[in-house]
């Protein structure tokens, strides 16, 4: 099984954003020590009390460029707000700074609507929110040079390394969005930390539609992955107890108290929840996962094979809301034990 991780840069308490990106580096290059595949920033906006990954753009070139061969990317550039030519002159560029490093995955979300306003281009008209099939097989054109001659954008050109282009992927959580990523040919990530009833059904989606892209811009073969909030620690018990931090944070942001984030404790995450979370059943049916699972590495791994094995897939993205920097770090390190990483 293949491990990669995708990070929030959460602030620290009493600290800044500059405090974590130092954090996000240092994930990335222990990631990279380990033997993990991939290292993504997230995208989001309007939580910076709590959350300083607002531009994976910029993040993946400070994180490419303190680390060796890692590949690093955007998990996820939020379409809806940019121009396709725009992302992939960006994407490209950073392709040129870490040739056959870069992975460029697209999705769509919106969020406060004062923010949402804010990112708008034209604030004349209420945004139709486009096409997205469209404005991610655009973003694939220009980087694959896929536009037919007689496209009015088939002479523009984007600056680019000698013998890569970034890996495009399309990240969602519904069916909707897996049909988009077969249609067009391209790998697909099921985000299951959103919403993890329909991840069989969505994997079956994407298989079900795929057809290599007409330009060469993905895989021969449909390719996928699936996104977990996983917490590991020595035993069932501390696992479920770090991950307190996760479901806390999520019952926050489910009924709007988004002024009382971030929970930066342990112990203010059970006072939330009243008591520690239970350990993860040792087995989970389709339809019934959790947003967050958790346990010792041996749990973990039995996990991670249940459920890759239900959706047909041989990587897992990570992601966790660890409330402690040293945690979070353990949790990496049993995590590339439990699934038999190669350090590097």
């Amino acid at each position: 099984m293949e491990l990669s991780l995708v990070d929030l840069a959460p602030i620290p308490e009493g600290g800044s954003a500059t405090e974590a990106f130092e954090h996000t580096v240092e994930r990335a290059q222990q990631a990279e020590r380990l033997g993990y595949s991939r290292f993504w920033v997230a995208e989001h906006h309007d939580f910076t009390d709590s959350i300083a990954s607002t531009t994976p753009e910029v993040l993946i070139a400070h994180v490419a460029a303190n680390t060796s061969d890692i590949r690093v990317g955007s998990g996820t550039v939020l379409l809806n707000h940019y121009s396709p030519y725009k992302v992939a002159e960006t994407f490209s560029v950073l392709d040129a700074l870490a040739p056959g490093r870069i992975d460029l995955g697209l999705g769509r979300a919106t969020g406060n609507p004062v923010s949402d306003f804010a990112l708008q281009q034209d604030r004349s008209r209420r945004r139709s929110g486009g096409d997205h099939a469209d404005e991610i097989n655009e973003v694939a054109a220009h980087l694959h040079d896929g536009f037919p001659d007689d496209h009015q954008f088939s002479d523009l050109q984007l600056p680019r390394s000698r013998d890569s282009v970034p890996e495009v992927w399309v990240l969602g959580s519904s069916p909707s969005s897996a049909k988009i990523a077969g249609r067009l040919g391209l790998p697909y990530c099921f985000a299951a930390f959103i919403r993890p009833e329909p991840a069989v059904r969505a994997f079956e989606t994407y298989r079900e539609h795929f057809q290599p892209s007409s330009f060469g811009a993905g895989p021969d073969d449909p390719y996928g992955m699936l996104a977990l909030n996983v917490t590991c620690a020595d035993t069932d018990e501390e696992a479920a107890r770090l991950r307190a931090t996760t479901e806390a944070s999520s019952r926050l942001l489910r009924s709007g108290r988004t002024d009382q984030l971030p929970i930066r404790s342990v112990e203010e995450a059970i006072d939330e929840l009243g008591t520690a979370p239970d350990p993860t059943p040792t087995s989970i049916e389709p339809g019934e996962w959790p947003r967050a699972i958790s346990g010792s590495p041996e749990t973990v791994r039995d996990l991670l094979e249940e459920l890759t094995a239900q959706v047909g897939v041989d990587e897992v993205v990570v992601q966790n809301q660890i409330a402690d920097p040293e945690d979070t770090r353990r949790s990496h390190e049993l995590l590339a034990d439990a699934a038999d990483l190669s350090p590097r």
